[in-house]
């Protein structure tokens, strides 16, 4: 009995240091320092210049025109007899400036400039020669409605909001129009005369997004009166 005891004691020491032995071990094991993985390293963030490049003074060929060559087109295309004997459609003196565009078949760099005449119901076009700076061509016609400029956009909305017909506008603060050429078909009634004058319908928007109801009238910016189709 007392061997067994002592050996089983012994046992026990031994299976006792051979746990402690194991433990210090798996202590070791998990202290010791690992070797760091590897990583890619982040992308440093880059800032951009959201600067546009600086605009050319002068396109080449069929380039769309520059803003200094619409200047310089501009000044040579209003003539001193077209600034004295047109009007604008507020009714000042010289033609309402409605576009320009390069004339792509030309074989130099030629600027079409298009104005309206509300002095005579006319559209005026006025080719320069931006090589030479003088004006090459000039026209005029009748019966010819592009598209319209913004300051006619803007008088129509004041003639509709000044009008009877508009009173469903309070005023003008906090609408954006867009205006769109009209002209009269056979069985209109109150505009028969647009398309000879010069007449525009209007979409109009709040702040807010929301589009009024008024396309039912019809804007004679020549007349300076408004009218609603039947």
């Amino acid at each position: 009995m007392t061997r067994f005891r002592q050996w089983a004691w012994g046992l026990g020491i031994a299976t006792t240091s051979a746990v402690t032995a194991f433990g210090v071990a798996a202590w070791q094991a998990n202290a010791a320092p690992t070797a760091p993985t590897p990583t890619v390293a982040a992308e440093q963030p880059r800032v951009t210049d959201p600067s546009p490049l600086p605009e050319a003074a002068t396109g080449r060929g069929s380039d769309a025109l520059t803003s200094g060559e619409v200047a310089t087109a501009r000044a040579v295309a209003l003539t001193p007899q077209l600034a004295a004997e047109a009007e604008d459609v507020t009714g000042k003196a010289g033609p309402e400036y409605l576009s320009a565009e390069v004339d792509p078949e030309a074989g130099g760099r030629q600027a079409e400039l298009y104005f309206y005449d509300y002095k005579t119901e006319k559209l005026v076009k006025q080719v320069v020669d931006l090589k030479t700076g003088k004006l090459a061509k000039s026209f005029a016609a009748t019966g010819m409605q592009p598209p319209a400029s913004e300051q006619e956009t803007k008088t129509a909305l004041e003639l509709l909001v000044a009008d009877p017909l508009g009173q469903s506008l309070a005023g003008m603060d906090g609408l954006v129009p867009t205006a769109h050429i009209y002209t009269a078909k056979p069985a209109d009634q109150g505009a028969s005369q647009c398309g000879k004058s010069r007449c525009v319908q209007l979409i109009v928007q709040t702040e807010d997004g929301e589009f009024l109801s008024v396309s039912e009238f019809v804007v004679d910016l020549s007349g300076r009166t408004v009218a609603r189709l039947k």
